[in-house]
């Protein structure tokens, strides 16, 4: 190895380490903002060159302070994992071994680690034997690859082939999902070219009403259609019922969509499987693996039942390309180029096993129950919804007072949880999302709340 590039990765192997190690007692939030690192880091370019160690010593000096801790057990503000340590090495590995994991022949090895976390996906979360993955960047572009998927299909049923005839003069797609979806479903229809989706009522959870469903559904003129079921409300985790939303919608001819970003994972856990029952028969699936599954950034999960519906909507050709007979990554998701996402999702499943994924996901879902009996426990808390799977949705009174403990929890900087709106009512989130959160962790954060609460109602006297 050249003694630059050993020097590089050993400043970053300790400053990784020393990262790491800081999370059980560092707050939270980060220290200072962008444009205080960016003064840090140095905003001019250098005229000439600066040794790589050097240069990794001021990138992990310089944006320590503004590092927010997502990996600590303690982040509770958004859905976000943190990355399990057999997947987090599997990922620098991938970076050191530098293989575009478009093309099988060109990366045999990383083909064989996608081929094999393929497998273990479907099985895993009981999908359709042979159902290929792609390996995206995240929810957002898993639910791109399965709807652009559907686009295809649907059209192609009504004699459009939308892959040379565009989406001008076509018969259109019509689109329904819950009026409590998550809003990168709007963001990718406006990618596809679908514009804004057709709502259905929900209950009080945010799951979806299948007569409304029925009735909406009855309403069309038969054309392309497709329908977006959810798995896991970002405010209740609530999933929509399956079995009967699926079989309606296909009773009509629409092509069913799962948006399981952090829910999907639910069916590896024989505790929790019974809230996706029926998922199975659907005809494409997302999720972010580095939500529940845990594993770093940049990895969602695409899931299509049909083969060549994926292979329509994301294949390309190329006279230059070494193709194999056997198929190639980069013809299931929207990248030629891309490194191999599936290593890391390999790793964590390898270390896990299916009998540790489904412990992990009951660890989640046990910490998020405590989360709530402590809330609970708190004079003038009140939890909104019902906690199924790993969110926590609470108000502390008038909106001002629950808004002024979001405000004060990130001051504190225990812990990181988040305000949001829900019902028309100003809450405090808690989105219990990563592997290392530990029953103390929980305590901590519930101790600091109640000092929070305490000292808002005070100060709204």
């Amino acid at each position: 190895m050249h003694d630059e590039a050993a020097k590089a990765l050993e400043a970053a192997h300790q400053h990784a380490l020393t990262w790491l190690s800081s999370l059980q007692d560092r707050p939270v939030p980060p220290r200072e903002d962008a444009a205080q690192v960016a003064e840090r880091l140095g905003r001019e370019l250098p005229e000439g060159p600066t040794d790589p160690r050097d240069v990794l010593d001021l990138l992990a000096e310089a944006g320590e302070p503004g590092l927010a801790a997502i990996p600590s057990g303690r982040f509770f503000g958004f859905v976000m994992g943190g990355s399990h340590p057999a997947a987090l090495a599997a990922d620098w590995l991938t970076s050191a071994w530098d293989q575009n994991a478009g093309l099988r022949t060109v990366t045999p090895a990383a083909m064989a680690v996608e081929d094999v976390a393929e497998a273990w996906v479907v099985d895993l979360l009981g999908l359709p034997h042979g159902s290929p993955v792609g390996f995206v960047t995240g929810g957002t572009m898993a639910n791109f690859t399965g709807l652009a998927a559907g686009r295809g299909a649907v059209l192609d049923r009504a004699g459009w082939d939308v892959a040379t005839q565009g989406l001008a003069g076509s018969p259109g797609v019509r689109v329904l999902v819950g009026q409590e979806r998550h809003d990168s479903v709007d963001l990718v229809l406006r990618y596809l070219g679908l514009g804004a989706p057709e709502l259905v009522a929900v209950d009080d959870q945010g799951r979806l009403d299948i007569a409304a469903l029925s009735a909406a559904l009855e309403e069309g003129d038969g054309g392309p259609t497709m329908v977006v079921l959810q798995a896991g409300n970002i405010h209740s985790g609530a999933f929509d019922p399956m079995t009967e939303a699926i079989e309606v919608a296909h009773a009509h001819g629409a092509w069913v969509h799962v948006d399981g970003a952090f829910g999907l994972f639910a069916a590896a856990s024989p505790a929790y499987r019974p809230l996706i029952a029926g998922y199975e028969a659907a005809d494409s699936w997302a999720t972010d693996a580095h939500k529940t599954l845990n594993v770093p950034y940049d990895c969602g999960l695409v899931v299509v039942r049909d083969p060549a519906a994926l292979r329509a909507a994301m294949s390309m050709h190329g006279d230059y390309l070494i193709r194999d007979a056997a198929g190639d990554p980069f013809e299931k998701v929207p990248e030629l180029s891309r490194r191999n996402r599936a290593a890391p999702v390999w790793a964590v499943l390898r270390a896990l096993g299916r009998q540790g994924v489904a412990d992990l996901v009951d660890r989640l879902a046990a910490r998020a129950r405590a989360f709530a009996e402590g809330i609970a426990a708190i004079e003038g808390a009140e939890v909104l919804n019902d906690v199924v799977f790993t969110q926590v949705c609470a108000t502390f009174g008038e909106d001002a007072v629950t808004e002024d403990v979001v405000r004060r929890m990130l001051v504190d900087g225990t812990a990181w949880t988040t305000g949001s709106r829900w019902h028309g009512r100003a809450v405090l989130r808690v989105s219990v999302s990563n592997w290392s959160t530990t029953e103390e962790d929980v305590a901590r954060t519930l101790a600091a709340l109640r000092t929070a609460v305490a000292e808002a109602r005070a100060a709204a006297r």
